[in-house]
């Protein structure tokens, strides 16, 4: 359960929403610095339509492993046999201090190099308070958002 009155996860809670808000426009016409919370997605406002800045997530309890999901909704866990899972997502939603996410994996054609990521149709919430750290990854499309 999340205490949406504690203040602690604010700066993390404050560049998802931005993240999410720029995913939802997917524009910006401003020179913007190349930081988590800059005013648009991609290099530069380019013809290419980005759509989602992936994430990486670190919790105080993780010794520097980012955090892993699986790519299914099956009740399973990372680490178990045969079980895929991957460390990167998609902000979807920022309540207070909870925030939504989907995982998202690889993409198995490798002969598309503009899009890195598929998005699964696997989500997870979590307190931002249990998160230390964001990485935020190249601007990229995924299909089926």
């Amino acid at each position: 359960m999340c205490d949406n009155n504690n203040k602690e996860c604010k700066c993390i809670a404050e560049i998802l929403t931005v993240i999410a808000i720029l995913q939802q426009n997917a524009s910006c016409s401003d020179n913007c610095l190349d930081t988590c919370d800059r005013g648009f997605l991609g290099n530069a406002i380019s013809t290419f339509a980005y759509n989602t800045r992936p994430v990486m997530l670190y919790t105080s309890f993780g010794n520097g492993t980012p955090w892993s999901m699986p790519t299914t909704r099956e009740d399973v866990t990372c680490g178990d046999a045969g079980v895929v899972c991957s460390n990167v997502f998609r902000v979807e939603k920022i309540d207070g201090c909870c925030a939504t996410f989907r995982v998202l994996t690889d993409n198995p054609d490798t002969t598309e190099t503009n899009i890195p990521y598929v998005a699964t149709n696997s989500f997870f919430t979590m307190n931002l308070n249990c998160v230390c750290a964001i990485r935020c990854l190249n601007d990229t499309y995924v299909e089926s958002i």
